[in-house]
Formats: C-alpha cells, sequence, structure tokens
C-alpha cells in the first residue's frame, strides 16, 4: 500500500497553495477517499486533485469561498435530497467554508462513485 502521509509533487503543490484552515478540509477530503479506497491513485486533472480507481473516480477544488465536489451527475440524483442545502449543479456540489464539511455525506458520495465504477468494471 502507498504511503498516504505524501502527496505527488503536484497534488503537494496545489495544497500548499491554500491557507492552512482551507487545506485541513483539502486533506479530510483526501485521506477520506484513502481511508474508502487504500488502493486508489492521484494526480492532478482539469487543473484539480483527483483520485483515481479504474479511472477518475473523485475530482475537489478550493475555492474562494467553497470546496467543490465533482461525482457526476448520477451520484447527485441518487443523493439530491441530502443535497438540497447545498448548491450543486449538474455534476457538481459546493461546500461553503463557512460551514462545517459534511464528512458523512461525502463518504457517502465516495462509496456511491466506488459503486458506480464497479459496476462499469463489471460491463
Amino acid at each position: 500500500m502507498p504511503d498516504r502521509t505524501s502527496m505527488v509533487p503536484e497534488i503537494e503543490a496545489y495544497f500548499s497553495i491554500h491557507p492552512d484552515p482551507i487545506r485541513q478540509r483539502l486533506h479530510a477530503i483526501r485521506d477520506l477517499a484513502f481511508e474508502l479506497v487504500p488502493d486508489a491513485t492521484e494526480a492532478i486533472k482539469y487543473r484539480m486533485p483527483t483520485i483515481i480507481w479504474h479511472g477518475n473516480l473523485l475530482h475537489y477544488a478550493a475555492y474562494d469561498r467553497h470546496i467543490g465536489l465533482y461525482p457526476l451527475p448520477g451520484v447527485l440524483e441518487a443523493l439530491k435530497d441530502e443535497l438540497k442545502e447545498y448548491k450543486t449543479g449538474k455534476g457538481s456540489i459546493q461546500f461553503p467554508h463557512d460551514r462545517p464539511l459534511p464528512l458523512a455525506l461525502i463518504r457517502r458520495i465516495i462509496l456511491l462513485r466506488l459503486e458506480e465504477r464497479k459496476r462499469a468494471l463489471q460491463q
């Protein structure tokens, strides 16, 4: 299993440009993803940190006022009732910095994406 205490240089550089409170939020998402999918890898794709497991599993990014999570539209549809209090787009969710990061919800998002990827592999 890869050492998750170190990041690929591009991810480390991405995290380092953000102030500490935002960097902590990014680390929380990254750590949760690797807890749930320990054999995943990571890279910068579309200028965002990306968790990769048999293809792109999850993109996430920091902005001035929020963390953006990009799990694809199917996950958003499956969780639409739980996401009502967040701004969403076709395949994106915004978690504002002025509110606690909803790690239980992010866990469900990652697990749903993992199930989508597993189904795609079986086809």
